[in-house]
């Protein structure tokens, strides 16, 4: 990092897709106090800290360049289904569906924080995301991944039922502690 400017990073984007409702779903884990709440009109400053909160070391940099415009218009719509999990009583993931293509749902972010990591909670919530998506009638799901995620993505998508049908090359450019700070601190 040459004068603080970030370097980009090269990615491979692997897109899944599963074609049917798995025949069963990850038990939900004992012992554990959880919640999945579906969002409605989700504020703004709350779906930033979500997205920085889950997607800061794995680089989810997208939607936190977007403004304020921009991310309404996508969040708002009466069709997209945002659901935050809860552990503990306090926000520990959340998964956002993009159901608005005519057969097929987007399973466009799923993740969780890192305290929740290593609970014995992450098959069940991907249960519960896939069992979301294919509540909204599609003929597919898709998800996408790439090689900076959690390396227990990949191979969890494909145990829940995904199948990779495409990969490709990309640039992620990070975000400055600064630029995060100010898209999630925005007033």
């Amino acid at each position: 990092m040459e004068n603080g400017a970030l370097q980009d990073i090269d990615v491979t984007v692997t897109f899944l897709e599963m074609h049917a409702p798995p025949a069963a779903s990850p038990p939900v884990p004992y012992n554990r106090q959880i919640a999945l709440l579906k969002t409605r009109d989700i504020p703004l400053h709350f779906y930033r800290y979500l997205m920085d909160r889950v997607g800061r070391k794995w680089h989810w940099v997208n939607v936190l360049r977007l403004n304020d415009e921009e991310l309404s218009a996508g969040l708002h719509r009466e069709d997209r289904d945002i659901r935050v999990l809860y552990l503990d009583g306090a926000p520990a993931g959340f998964f956002d569906l993009k159901p608005h293509l005519p057969e097929e749902v987007e399973l466009a972010y799923f993740g969780m924080m890192e305290h929740a990591h290593g609970q014995g909670i992450g098959r069940w919530f991907l249960g519960a995301a896939i069992s979301a998506a294919w509540s909204h009638g599609p003929k597919r799901v898709t998800v996408q991944t790439c090689t900076l995620d959690h390396p227990a993505a990949l191979p969890l998508y494909q145990k829940l039922g995904f199948t990779p049908v495409a990969q490709k090359k990309e640039i992620v450019h990070p975000l400055s502690f600064a630029e995060r700070s100010a898209s999630v601190m925005r007033p």
